[in-house]
């Protein structure tokens, strides 16, 4: 099988979804600018022509309602926020319409939209422009939110999102965007709602989420150097989550750490760790782990995101932690 970047992977998915189906069409923020969606669009406007890829003026609210009348009226829009954090301006119609809609009509009508926003983190871009909300939206039901990984999930995911009756929070993250790995050339889909095991253990479990699930597997590397053996949930989707998959986990490893790209207090981790505790006490041979965001806004400084962004070794502590043991000491 091929090797795609995850950014290829996303923008192949864009690129089939388009042909296949003559509804599906982008609007957004800088679609037409080889670089402003990191390539994840590149040249679609040249191929499908800029009556389906529009790119659009500075206005969220006004750009995602437009985008909800549309897929009212029978479309598959894909609306682009090249931030996360500025999707807030648009939480009228995502959340009070399209959020809602399928239930307040009994499932007969429904809004196929989907919402791609991108957490840009890091390169000292401060406060507003580095900040990952996904929990937020968690909370919201009628709202799906996925948050993939791996490039073949960037692509499964985003093709489930489109072709999805209701409304899909897809949040790409773009530290993710030059992994690499293998990405089937046909349409394929990934379900929504279900977490992959990306690498099976028996000590302690690792859940991750998005760019935290990439941090998790080179945790678990160094914790299979120490003697331990860590198993690692790879979430993909956050509404719905796969509790089953957790729980599963951590009834067999009795300790669980969940890796999250968010802030600490009210998070996702903390909506995870809660269901563990709550659904698997009885299993677990200690609290449940989180590792998070500080409860602080993003710092301008590079020196400061070093320490503000957790890294592997903080996993490997938490797994530590989760043993009953300090880093680095004897079994």
């Amino acid at each position: 099988m091929r090797e795609l970047s995850y950014v290829q992977a996303i923008h192949e998915a864009h690129r089939q979804a388009m042909a296949a189906d003559c509804r599906v069409f982008l609007i957004g923020q800088g679609l037409w600018s080889p670089w402003y969606a990191g390539g994840s669009l590149e040249d679609l406007d040249r191929e499908f022509g800029r009556d389906r890829v529009l790119d659009s003026p500075v206005s969220e609210n006004a750009v995602t309602g437009m985008a909800v009348g549309a897929a009212l009226a029978g479309m598959r829009p894909i609306v682009f926020h090249p931030r996360l954090d500025f999707l807030l301006l648009a939480m009228d119609p995502l959340i009070n319409q399209a959020a809602n809609w399928s239930y307040l009509f009994a499932g007969q009508s429904s809004v196929p939209l989907v919402i791609r926003a991108v957490i840009n983190r890091g390169g000292e871009q401060g406060a507003q422009h580095s900040q990952a909300l996904h929990a937020m939206f968690m909370h919201v039901p009628g709202l799906k939110t996925v948050m993939p990984a791996t490039p073949a999930d960037a692509k499964g995911l985003l093709l489930a999102a489109i072709e999805d009756p209701n409304p899909v929070l897809y949040i790409d993250d773009r530290w993710l965007y030059n992994q690499t790995g293998p990405v089937p050339e046909e349409i394929y889909r990934i379900p929504i709602g279900e977490a992959a095991v990306r690498r099976a253990g028996r000590d302690v479990t690792i859940v991750g989420i998005s760019w935290m699930a990439a941090q998790a597997l080179e945790a678990a590397d160094v914790l299979a150097s120490q003697g331990i053996d860590a198993e690692v949930i790879d979430l993909r989707s956050l509404k719905p989550w796969d509790q089953t998959r957790v729980l599963e986990s951590a009834r067999k490893t009795g300790r669980v750490i969940v890796a999250d790209p968010g802030w600490r207090t009210a998070g996702a981790a903390a909506e995870i760790a809660a269901t563990v505790a709550a659904e698997a006490f009885h299993d677990l041979h200690a609290p449940v782990e989180r590792v998070t965001l500080p409860d602080t806004p993003a710092p301008s400084s590079h020196a400061e995101e070093q320490a503000y962004y957790p890294r592997p070794s903080a996993i490997v502590e938490a797994a530590w932690r989760a043993l009953g043991r300090r880093v680095g000491a004897a079994a």
